[in-house]
C-alpha cells in the first residue's frame, strides 16, 4: 500500500480520537440504568433512529436552530459542520471510485491530491474534483467568519461569548488552520502535478509562478497532516468534544432518556456535548445585576472539569430561559439541580409531626385543590378559587387548607432530594386515599412536582388556568369580558417548566383585551424571585423584577396578569402595576356579571310593578 511519512500525525490522531471515544462513550452508555439500557435496545430499529438522524442533520450539520438566532452565525457553524462532513463523505466517494473499492483506507481520501499526480480525465472525475474545490472555499468561508467573530462577537447578535481555556485554544487554532494549510498544499501540489480543479489549479499556477513549490510541497503536506492530529489529541480536553458527543445524545434522547436526579452516564453525556457557543448568555437574567459567571455554560464546564463552586451552582433562578436557546436542546435546568442533589448535604428530619390519618372525602367531591405555599400566602387567590367553585357548583376537597405539607419542589430545587421526597410520599399517600381522580393546582411550582414526581396514576393533574378553561368550556362559567387591556407573565415553572403557554392566554382572551409582546412564552422573563436561588441579594432580584416590569409598562396595559403566586408577590411589591392572578381576573368578570344580573332582575321587577299599578 503507497504510503509516506507525513501520514502518522493524522493517523495516529485518528487512532487516538476513535479509541477514546469507544471507550469513554462505552463507558457513559454501560452505567445507564437497566431500564434505559432497554430503550435503546427497543428503539434501535423504530422509526426513532431515523428521526434522531433528521435530528443531527437539521441541527447538527445544518444548524437550523442557531439560524433561527442569527442567520451569518447559523452560515458560519453550518459552513464548517456540513462542510468538513461534506468533504469527508465526497473525498472518500473520490477514492472508492479512483482505486475502484470501498476498503481505502483514510489518509488515502484525506491527503488524495498528494497521491494522485495527474489530473482526472472522466466525467465523473472532474465533477468530483471540482466538488471538493467548492465544498473546500465553503468550509474556508465559515474559518474566516470564525475568525472575525472571536473579534467582534455583537456582529454576529452576539452581546457575549465565553472564554477559552488551553484545551480549546489548541483545538480552535488547529481548526483554523486545517483548512488553509490544506487549500495551499492542494495548490502547491496542483501547480507541480497539474492535478488541481476549479479553484486549486489557478491558484496553484499563480504560486508555482511566484514561489519555490517543489521545495514548500512536503512541509505544507507535514502541516495539514500535523494540525489534524492536533486536533484530535485536543478534542477531548476541549469544547469541541461536543461534536462526536452530540451525536450520540440525540440519538439517546429520541429513544426516550432523560437527566435523572442522580449523576449518571447521560448527564455526563450531556455535559460534554456543550458547545460552550455562549448562545445561552444573552438570555440570562442574571447579567441584568452583573453577575456573569454562573450561567449555565460555564457551570457545565466548570462540572466537566471537576472544579465547580457551591458559589456558581446555587446562584441561578433555575427559570430555564436559557434553555429554549441551547442549538443543542440540552436539559440546563435539570443538569444544574442533579448536581446540587449530588453536592448537598442532606437535611435529616424525618416529619414525623406529619400525620396522614384518614381521609374522609364525600363520595359526590369532583375535584381536590391543592393551593400551595405561595397560593397561602397571597389568599386573594385562594378566596377566588373558593368563589368560583361555587359558582361553578364544583365540590371539592381543600387539600391543603390547613396544616398539610409543601409539595417538596422548593426543597428539591435547591438539593434536599430525600427530605423532599418524603414530603412527596406523604401527599401522595393522602391524595390516592381520597379516591378523587382530579387535582387542581394554583401554584405552577407545586404543579410540576406533582405533575412529574408523584406518580398519580389515574389522577388528571391540572393547573387552575387549565381547569377554569374546562369550566368555561362546559359552560359552568359564566363569560363577561372586562373592559381591561392585559399583559400576561408566562410563570417559568408553568410555561418553560411545564409547556403551558395556550390554556392561560385562551382564558384570558376570554375575559379580558390581551395584549400580544416580544418577550412572551418561552422568551418570557423571570420574575426575579426564584426559590431555587439561595446567593442572590434582595436588592439584585429588585433590579431584575424592574427589568421585567418596564418592558411590560411599555406597553401600558391596564394590569399584569399572571398565573403564579410568587410572580404576583414578587411583582407586587413595586407598586408600578397593578398585578393579579388569572383566577382573581375570572373572578371579577364573574362578580361583575352577577352584579349586573342582579341590576337587571332588580329593574326587570320595578318595570312589572310600575305596569301592575
Amino acid at each position: 500500500m503507497e504510503t509516506t511519512p507525513f501520514i502518522w500525525p493524522f493517523t495516529i490522531g485518528l487512532l487516538f480520537i476513535t479509541c477514546f471515544l469507544v471507550i469513554i462513550i462505552g463507558i457513559w452508555i454501560s452505567s445507564l440504568s437497566h431500564i434505559d439500557k432497554s430503550r435503546i435496545i427497543h428503539g434501535i430499529l423504530t422509526p426513532k433512529s431515523w428521526l434522531a438522524l433528521r435530528e443531527i442533520v437539521l441541527e447538527s450539520l445544518l444548524h437550523r436552530k442557531i439560524f433561527r438566532k442569527n442567520v451569518v452565525l447559523g452560515y458560519m457553524h453550518m459552513s464548517l459542520a456540513l462542510g468538513w462532513f461534506l468533504l469527508i463523505v465526497v473525498g472518500h466517494i473520490e477514492a472508492w471510485i479512483h482505486y475502484r473499492t470501498f476498503f481505502v483506507p483514510a489518509y488515502k481520501a484525506i491527503f488524495m491530491r498528494y497521491f494522485i499526480t495527474g489530473p482526472s480525465t472522466t466525467l465523473s472525475g472532474k465533477i468530483l474534483a471540482a466538488s471538493m474545490d467548492l465544498l473546500l472555499l465553503f468550509v474556508l468561508s465559515g474559518v474566516a467568519l470564525a475568525c472575525c467573530k472571536r473579534l467582534n462577537s455583537q456582529l454576529f447578535g452576539l452581546k457575549k461569548t465565553t472564554r477559552l481555556k488551553i484545551g480549546d485554544r489548541i483545538a480552535l487554532y488547529a481548526l483554523w488552520l486545517i483548512f488553509p494549510l490544506r487549500f495551499l498544499a492542494e495548490s502547491v501540489s496542483a501547480g507541480i502535478h497539474h492535478n488541481g480543479s476549479l479553484i486549486s489549479q489557478p491558484t496553484g499556477q499563480l504560486l508555482a509562478s511566484i514561489l519555490p513549490v517543489k521545495s514548500l510541497e512536503m512541509p505544507l503536506w507535514w502541516a495539514y497532516s500535523g494540525t489534524l492530529g492536533l486536533f484530535f489529541f485536543a478534542l477531548p480536553v476541549s469544547r469541541y468534544m461536543h461534536i462526536p458527543v452530540e451525536a450520540v445524545l440525540i440519538f439517546l434522547r429520541n429513544y426516550g432518556i432523560k437527566v435523572q436526579k442522580r449523576i449518571g452516564g447521560y448527564s455526563r453525556i450531556q455535559v460534554y456535548s456543550c458547545s460552550r457557543c455562549g448562545i445561552c448568555l444573552d438570555s440570562c437574567q442574571m447579567a441584568h445585576v452583573d453577575i456573569k459567571d454562573t450561567q449555565s455554560v460555564y457551570v457545565l464546564k466548570h462540572i466537566r472539569n471537576k472544579n465547580l463552586t457551591d458559589e456558581k451552582l446555587f446562584n441561578c433562578l433555575l427559570c430555564g430561559r436559557c434553555q429554549p436557546d441551547c442549538p443543542v436542546g440540552l436539559e440546563l435546568n435539570n443538569l444544574r439541580l442533579t448536581q446540587r442533589i449530588e453536592s448537598t448535604k442532606e437535611y435529616n428530619s424525618s416529619y414525623d409531626y406529619l400525620k396522614n390519618g384518614n381521609v374522609a372525602i364525600s363520595p359526590q367531591t369532583e375535584v381536590i385543590y391543592f393551593a400551595g405555599c405561595m397560593t397561602h400566602l397571597t389568599p386573594a387567590i385562594i378566596k377566588s378559587m373558593k368563589e368560583i367553585f361555587t359558582v361553578a357548583s364544583v365540590k371539592y376537597w381543600f387539600m391543603d387548607e390547613d396544616k398539610t405539607a409543601c409539595c417538596g419542589r422548593p426543597l428539591m430545587q435547591v438539593g434536599q432530594y430525600e427530605a423532599a421526597k418524603k414530603l412527596i410520599e406523604h401527599n401522595r399517600e393522602r391524595i390516592l386515599a381520597s379516591g378523587v381522580k382530579k387535582l387542581v393546582v394554583s401554584c405552577p411550582i407545586c404543579y410540576k412536582v406533582i405533575n412529574e414526581d408523584y406518580a398519580l396514576p389515574g389522577i388528571t393533574v391540572m393547573h387552575h388556568s387549565g381547569y377554569l378553561l374546562g369550566l368555561l368550556a362546559d359552560k359552568r362559567l359564566p363569560v363577561n369580558k372586562l373592559s381591561l387591556q392585559v399583559v400576561y407573565h408566562d410563570p417559568c415553572e408553568l410555561g418553560r417548566g411545564s409547556g403551558i403557554y395556550h390554556q392561560p392566554r385562551l382564558l384570558l382572551d376570554e375575559y379580558a383585551t390581551l395584549i400580544p409582546m416580544k418577550n412572551e412564552k418561552e422568551a418570557s422573563y423571570c420574575c426575579g424571585g426564584g426559590l431555587a436561588n439561595i446567593k442572590i441579594q434582595m436588592n439584585e432580584r429588585n433590579q431584575i423584577r424592574d427589568k421585567a416590569l418596564d418592558e411590560y409598562l411599555a406597553y401600558q396595559p391596564d394590569m399584569l396578569a399572571t398565573a403564579c403566586p410568587l410572580c404576583k408577590k414578587i411583582f407586587a411589591k413595586s407598586n408600578k402595576l397593578p398585578i393579579h392572578d388569572i383566577a382573581e381576573i375570572v373572578y371579577m368578570a364573574i362578580r361583575q356579571n352577577i352584579s349586573m344580573t342582579q341590576d337587571q332582575t332588580i329593574n326587570k321587577k320595578k318595570i312589572e310593578i310600575e305596569i301592575w299599578k
